[in-house]
């Protein structure tokens, strides 16, 4: 939104009138054409849009890690193979976006946009909780366009300063929340992350545990799931993989990754079907 002075040296009202501390709304009153809900399709048409897919999260002690894959497809073809679907939404919180890339991407943004507006109208941060509840309103106006094809489905991680411990949020289509408890996966390779979280997860990680963790997660969803892209060695592209303890968001290095990616590509040339976990 412009601040269209016209040579007056003033600004229009609608910067000046106290309102609601979310800046989401203050669009809806003033310019809610901006708003990505607020937009429609012509009927009968079908859209090619690049999706996003995999993303995984886990607990450990002292904070969490969320975790994407770099793949974006398009149909049957691969649109893109180093996308970014893990963005910081403020200093302890994290986005991690599956569905329609372009779509999320702008949602992510206007997200941080929207935390960052509340924290200079109210001088304090937004409660996780209520971060999470933020994004349940958001997902929520985008449904007309999920209707039509166009789905977004986040993952929210973050660090609960009055908890004092990591939790992370899943959502549908409808904007409904979910707390998960101790790790979590959205997107097409879900179910095959899921499973591999299941069996190796416990509550005693170490940060660097639990960041192999998500990427053998991510590896085992990519060797399921065409739409998951697993590390690209030859190209050197890796999944993103990133922390969130009370020092706040920290995305590990390429280097850090690629370490882990490595490591865990070289123990699958020995167990192709990863780390066995215990029958009883």
């Amino acid at each position: 939104m412009e601040a269209n002075i016209g040579g007056t040296g003033r600004l229009p009202a609608a910067f000046l009138t106290p309102g609601s501390s979310s800046f989401i709304d203050f669009l809806a009153v003033h310019q809610p054409e901006l708003l990505p809900g607020r937009r429609s399709l012509p009927e009968g048409l079908t859209v090619e849009a690049p999706h996003g897919t995999t993303i995984v999260a886990a607990v450990f002690d002292g904070g969490v890690v969320i975790a994407g894959d770099r793949r974006a497809t398009m149909g049957n073809v691969i649109a893109q193979r180093d996308i970014e679907k893990v963005f910081p939404a403020d200093e302890y919180s994290a986005v991690g976006i599956a569905g329609t890339a372009g779509l999320a991407v702008e949602m992510v943004r206007l997200f941080q946009l929207e935390l960052e507006h509340y924290e200079k109208i109210e001088g304090t941060v937004l409660s996780l909780e209520g971060k999470a509840n933020r994004l349940t309103t958001m997902i929520r106006s985008n449904l007309a366009m999920a209707m039509q094809g166009l789905a977004v489905v986040p993952m929210f991680a973050g660090y609960d300063l009055d908890l004092g411990r990591g939790r992370i949020f899943t959502y549908d289509v409808t904007g409904g929340r979910s707390e998960e408890r101790g790790f979590a996966a959205t997107g097409s390779g879900s179910v095959f992350a899921r499973g591999s979280m299941k069996k190796l997860y416990r509550d005693d990680l170490s940060p660097q545990q639990a960041a192999t963790l998500v990427v053998q997660a991510l590896y085992d969803a990519a060797d399921d799931d065409s739409a998951t892209g697993g590390p690209d060695l030859a190209r050197k592209i890796f999944p993103i993989v990133s922390q969130i303890t009370d020092d706040g968001f920290r995305r590990l290095s390429d280097e850090e990754v690629a370490q882990i990616a490595v490591s865990i590509t070289d123990q699958r040339l020995e167990h192709p079907n990863g780390p066995q976990a215990p029958l009883l």
